[in-house]
């Protein structure tokens, strides 16, 4: 019998091309590294070249748009979204405030009455267009008495507008009026500016099926048109909101018609009103592992005009970390200008005090490589002398090259060696994909130099997992730890299943041995 089940466990691990690794309190199933590359690089081959997505200039933004999870802004705040935006240019736009960062204890509410009118093409954003707008009316509505107390303090102490009594639960609230006689607005950090800038996608996705899992098969099954919105971003410091111009953008609004099929939050959000705000379904905060291979879920845009995707492997075991940054001129990401290696090391730190559900981390970059992809960067990488990118005058497009020894590339502003503080959470999504979010990068464009205060926002797709069942001693305990493992083994499971039909044989012809062994 103990011969057969060795055997059964062998050749199990050899069918699988994959390696049971034993390590401290946990079984580790390891596909080869080519095999992981190859599928990451699949679901970044169809985001640059297969996605088929279009870019509606000027945008058509009339009807109803909204949220697709609990938003997190600097602050932090927890908000989700629902702007209607009408005809004749006038939009009503509800922003719903949360005390948790899973949107599911209502705290106050905003509703914004305005007119909006386009303009032309962004000159800062590639593909965005930009917009002006005049508020009409903001009206503040109160779920917690321990909001409404604290914001009826800072209403009274700075604006002119004085209450008689305290500010009650279920009543609308003027703070703002359309000539300006009456305007709040600063004293609770609040601008409309993200109506300055915007951008207008149509995308189309698969259906759902039967057979769509954390790696599909992008070439099945029936389209699906999904509209997305994007917005211009928030400044990371809320005391400068008010006189920020968007240089990037925040988490993509879904149209209430034309939202993603498994859009839960979508519906929600879409009956709801400042009366009846919406409660989202709870759910825990997930330990944040960082394993395995992670994949840019679009096309990311950056502020100073940066087009790029990110891939990348995280090596628990001994804390190093690998990324590949593939830059682009355009902003559906297909017209590619160069490409950064970089790894080093990690160290994980505390969860974080400011974030909630988020967790600090350290990364050190101490090796790196350049390849120009495109003529314009060949010779911008060549016009540097000396030592500050590489040997001098050598660069060819499509050719990579160490710049570990030059510090770095002076020319892309990149020294080595650096250090990264970072900022990140984990979530599932609804069809149970894994997404580790990162934090937001300062609006100012420096590098963190300690602790991130700014909320993680944009977020990577884990593609493939080296050790989905490596434990991590000392930083999930109890139920979270019964959690975690659950967790990688359906990681499990679902590379096991996708190994395909021929394992249906296999086991029979194993559960036979292991019969007639018992016999």
């Amino acid at each position: 019998m103990g011969f057969a089940l060795l055997l059964l466990v062998y050749v199990f691990a050899l069918s699988c091309g994959s390696s049971l690794l034993l390590s401290d309190g946990g079984v580790a199933l390891q596909k080869s590294p080519s095999a992981q590359l190859s599928q990451c690089q699949h679901m970044l081959k169809h985001l640059h070249h297969g996605a088929r997505i279009s870019v509606q200039m000027p945008p058509n933004v009339e009807g109803h748009w909204v949220s697709t999870s609990c938003e997190v802004r600097p602050g932090p705040e927890f908000l989700t979204r629902s702007y209607r935006f009408f005809s004749n240019n006038t939009f009503r736009a509800h922003q719903f405030y949360y005390e948790d960062n899973h949107c599911t204890k209502p705290s106050f509410s905003l509703v914004i009455r305005g007119k909006m009118r386009l303009r032309q093409a962004s000159w800062i954003i590639r593909g965005g267009t930009e917009a002006e707008y005049n508020l009409h009316r903001i009206h503040i509505i109160f779920h917690s008495e321990a909001t409404a107390k604290n914001i009826s303090h800072r209403l009274s102490c700075g604006c002119r507008f004085s209450f008689k009594s305290a500010l009650g639960l279920g009543v609308l609230y003027e703070i703002r009026n359309e000539d300006g006689t009456l305007d709040c607005t600063k004293e609770i950090n609040f601008a409309m500016h993200e109506l300055q800038l915007l951008r207008l996608e149509k995308k189309y996705v698969q259906s759902l099926g039967l057979s769509q899992d954390l790696n599909q098969d992008w070439d099945s099954n029936q389209d699906h048109v999904v509209e997305e919105l994007f917005l211009g971003d928030v400044h990371t410091e809320m005391a400068q909101r008010m006189y920020y111009k968007p240089s990037s953008y925040q988490t993509a609004l879904q149209n209430a018609k034309h939202h993603e099929q498994n859009c839960i939050v979508c519906r929600i959000i879409s009956r709801s009103d400042e009366l009846h705000p919406p409660v989202l379904p709870p759910r825990s905060d997930l330990t944040v592992a960082l394993f395995g291979q992670w994949v840019s879920q679009r096309c990311e845009v950056r502020p100073e005009v940066l087009f790029l995707t990110r891939h990348f492997s995280f090596h628990e075991h001994n804390r190093t970390w690998e990324g590949r940054y593939y830059h682009y001129s355009d902003p559906v990401c297909r017209h590619p200008t160069f490409i950064i290696y970089a790894r080093g090391r990690y160290s994980r730190g505390l969860h974080s005090t400011r974030v909630m559900g988020g967790t600090d981390f350290v990364f050190k970059v101490n090796h790196m490589r350049v390849t120009p992809m495109d003529l314009s960067t060949t010779s911008l990488l060549n016009v540097f002398s000396g030592d500050q990118c590489g040997a001098e005058r050598s660069w060819q497009v499509g050719i990579e090259q160490d710049v570990t020894e030059t510090k770095g590339c002076l020319a892309l502003g990149i020294r080595l060696p650096h250090t990264e503080h970072e900022l990140f959470r984990m979530e599932q999504d609804s069809l149970g994909r894994y997404l580790l979010y990162n934090g937001q990068r300062p609006s100012d464009g420096s590098s963190p130099s300690g602790p991130r205060r700014e909320p993680p926002r944009t977020s990577r797709l884990w593609c493939s997992a080296r050790a989905a069942l490596l434990d991590s001693p000392g930083f999930i305990t109890g139920t979270q730890r019964r959690d975690e493992n659950e967790r990688r083994g359906l990681l499990i499971i679902v590379q096991v299943w996708k190994e395909g039909k021929q394992y249906v044989m296999l086991f029979f012809v194993l559960f036979v041995v292991v019969m007639l062994d018992w016999s």
